[in-house]
C-alpha cells in the first residue's frame, strides 16, 4: 500500500463558510490516503476543524512564514522552500496567494489554486492590481479550480488563464441528508411558534453578505407572525442586530452564532434568504434547496443558474432592495408558492449537486497532480458529509 499523500491546504481563513465545508467534505471522504496540514492567513479562524472526522491525521503546523505581509522576494522563498515538504500545495483564495506566487517564482511541490469568490474590497469590482498580481502568480500553479461559470469567465478575460488550465466544478452536498427531517433544537434558542414563516439564511456575519439588506427587507414583511433567524458568526454580528434595533424588529430576529451541520436544522425554515452583493456558487443555496426550501436572492454570481426554473423569478438585482424585500414577501404570504418552489428546488439539486460526483472529481484531479491518479479514489459509502 503506497503512504499517505501528504497535503498542505493554504487558506485565507478556516472558519467554517463553503470553501471551508467542501475542504472538509473531502479530507473526510479521502480518510487514511492523506495527511493534511492545515494554514489560515488569519490564524484565530479556525472553527472549521470541528467539522473534521477524528480519523482523519490533520496538524495545524505553527513554524511556517507568514502568509501576510509584504510579498518580499525572500519572504517567498520561505515559503516556496517550507511546502516542498509536501506532495501537493492546495491553496484557497486572495488570502492564500502569496503562495501561488512563491511557487511561480521559486518553485515548489505541485500546487492547485481554488477561487471561491471575492470579498466586500472586490464585491462590485476586481482590483485592477490583484489582476495583475493573479495573472503573473498562477503561472505557478498546475490548475485553477472555481466552482461557477462567472468566475471561468473571469478567470479567462481578467486574469490571462487558458481554458485547458481551468478546472470547473460546482459545489456538492450530500443532498439525501437535507431530505431528512430537522432536529427539533438544532438550533440554540429557537423552536417553532404555531403557525409562524420563519425566514433563514446561513453566512459568514460579514460585509460582503449585506444582512443588514436582510433586516430591512423582513421587516417589511406583511405578516406579523414571522421571524428572521440568521446562522452564522462574524465581525458584522453588531451592524446586523443595530438594523434590526433601528427597524424595530430585534425581538424577531434570531442569532445563535455558529451552528454545525446544516442538514439538521435548514428544514426549520420556511424560506431561504440570500442577501449578498457577491457571491459565487453558494453552497448554503443549494443545501437549502436540498432541504426543499424556496430562496429569495440577489442575482450575483451563478445564483441565478442554481436555482430551478420555479424559483428564478425571485431572484432580483443586488442594488434593487424594494425587488428583494418584494420577492421574500410574496414567499411569505403564499405557503402554495413555498411548496411548489421548493418541490422543485429539491428536484434540482438531486439532478445536479451531489456530492458524490464532486468528491470524484477532486480525486481524479489531485491525484494526477501528483502522478497518482488513483490515489485518492473513495468507495461512494465511505464519504463523511460535513
Amino acid at each position: 500500500m503506497e503512504p499517505p499523500v501528504r497535503i498542505l491546504h493554504v487558506h485565507s481563513t478556516f472558519s467554517l463558510g463553503g470553501k471551508e465545508a467542501r475542504a472538509v467534505r473531502l479530507m473526510n471522504a479521502f480518510g487514511d490516503r492523506a495527511r493534511h496540514s492545515i494554514l489560515s492567513a488569519m490564524p484565530g479562524r479556525l472553527s472549521a476543524r470541528d467539522a473534521i472526522d477524528p480519523a482523519v491525521s490533520v496538524d495545524f503546523p505553527d513554524d511556517a512564514p507568514p502568509l501576510t505581509g509584504p510579498p518580499t522576494p525572500a519572504r517567498l522563498f520561505r515559503l516556496s522552500r517550507y511546502m516542498r515538504r509536501f506532495d501537493l500545495v492546495l491553496t484557497y483564495n486572495w488570502g492564500a496567494f502569496d503562495m501561488v506566487m512563491a511557487a511561480n517564482l521559486f518553485g515548489g511541490a505541485p500546487l492547485i489554486h481554488h477561487e471561491d469568490g471575492f470579498n466586500e474590497d472586490e464585491a462590485k469590482a476586481l482590483k485592477s492590481r490583484r489582476n495583475i498580481y493573479r495573472r503573473i502568480g498562477l503561472r505557478g500553479a498546475l490548475r485553477l479550480v472555481v466552482p461557477s461559470r462567472t468566475l471561468e469567465r473571469i478567470a479567462r478575460n481578467a486574469w490571462g488563464q487558458m481554458p485547458a488550465r481551468i478546472v470547473r466544478i460546482p459545489n456538492g452536498i450530500p443532498v439525501e441528508r437535507f431530505a431528512r427531517p430537522p432536529e427539533p433544537g438544532a438550533i440554540p434558542g429557537f423552536e417553532r411558534r404555531p403557525g409562524e414563516v420563519v425566514v433563514g439564511t446561513v453566512a459568514g456575519l460579514r460585509k460582503v453578505k449585506n444582512l443588514p439588506r436582510l433586516v430591512r427587507a423582513f421587516a417589511k414583511l406583511p405578516v406579523a407572525n414571522s421571524r428572521l433567524v440568521i446562522v452564522g458568526e462574524g465581525p458584522e454580528s453588531e451592524a446586523i442586530a443595530a438594523e434590526a434595533r433601528a427597524r424595530g424588529v430585534a425581538d424577531r430576529v434570531l442569532m445563535p452564532g455558529f451552528v454545525a451541520d446544516p442538514a439538521r436544522y435548514m428544514g426549520q425554515f420556511d424560506i431561504f434568504a440570500l442577501s449578498s452583493d457577491s457571491e459565487q456558487f453558494p453552497i448554503s443555496l443549494v443545501e437549502a434547496m436540498a432541504a426543499g426550501l424556496p430562496a429569495a436572492a440577489t442575482d450575483v454570481g451563478d445564483v441565478g443558474a442554481i436555482v430551478s426554473d420555479d424559483n428564478r423569478p425571485l431572484i432580483v438585482r443586488a442594488g434593487d432592495e424594494a425587488a428583494f424585500a418584494a420577492a421574500l414577501a410574496s414567499l411569505a404570504e403564499r405557503p402554495d408558492l413555498r411548496r411548489a418552489i421548493g418541490l422543485a428546488n429539491r428536484e434540482m439539486t438531486a439532478a445536479n449537486y451531489d456530492e458524490r460526483r464532486m468528491i470524484d472529481r477532486y480525486a481524479r484531479l489531485y491525484g494526477e497532480a501528483i502522478g497518482r491518479p488513483r490515489a485518492f479514489s473513495v468507495s461512494p459509502a465511505l464519504v463523511s458529509p460535513v
